[in-house]
């Protein structure tokens, strides 16, 4: 079955472009001229993954992203003519896991998409289970499940974006290691994102508030300044 594409753009001329474009490399695609039309269409059918417009009218990209990520974690691309890098980093602390700036090739787009897909529907090689991992021993307990790909706290479920999930996934992999940003690019998102390694202090920033008891004082998702990131267990 094709992955599912919601595109949110209000320009007619670029929506129909881009759907066509994407139905042609073999994605089925469902469109919105509108951040309203866009989110029902999120409840009514959630898609796989969503490429969105910063510059709607009415409620804009930003309160679409985080709006939309109430009910659904699927990733998102953000397409936009605003290549500021405040824009670009507010688009990702409200939940966007990608960004490419307009113009740009419907290839370069594909690209991005089957990377998202692949973090998504990423599975462990071989068929030996995993046993779940304790973050953090502290009541509630903080237990992340790599390959059912969760994380609760207790009996709750913690949600996290695909991208938040890979990194903190990332870091499991090796607590008490340090991971610098470069490697955190390039196991995260492929092939890196700009070459500007602030993107990941913004998912950083984002998951220690789903992670930590204080985010202002994190003990699970640890800064080495200089270095980088380590998971400590505790």
């Amino acid at each position: 079955m094709p992955s599912r594409v919601l595109v949110v753009e209000d320009d007619d001329a670029i929506r129909i472009g881009l759907r066509l474009a994407l139905e042609d490399e073999g994605y089925a695609v469902d469109d919105a001229a509108s951040a309203e039309d866009g989110l029902l269409a999120v409840r009514r059918d959630p898609p796989d993954v969503m490429v969105v417009d910063l510059m709607l009218g009415g409620m804009d990209g930003f309160d679409f992203i985080r709006s939309a990520r109430v009910s659904c974690g699927a990733p998102v691309i953000v397409v936009s003519a605003r290549a500021d890098t405040h824009d670009i980093v507010a688009a990702l602390e409200v939940g966007a896991d990608d960004y490419v700036t307009k113009p740009f090739e419907i290839k370069e787009l594909s690209a991005r998409l089957r990377a998202l897909r692949r973090r998504s529907a990423s599975a462990p090689a071989g068929d030996e289970r995993r046993p779940p991992l304790v973050l953090d021993g502290a009541e509630p307990a903080l237990v992340l499940d790599v390959d059912a790909a969760t994380l609760h706290r207790g009996a709750e479920p913690v949600g996290l974006t695909v991208t938040e999930l890979r990194l903190l996934c990332e870091l499991a992999a090796v607590p008490g290691r340090v991971l610098s940003r470069q490697q955190l690019l390039e196991r995260v998102w492929d092939r890196g994102f700009f070459g500007d390694e602030r993107i990941v202090d913004v998912h950083v920033r984002r998951l220690r508030t789903k992670v930590e008891i204080d985010p202002s004082a994190p003990r699970t998702v640890v800064t080495v300044r200089g270095l980088g990131y380590r998971l400590d267990l505790s």
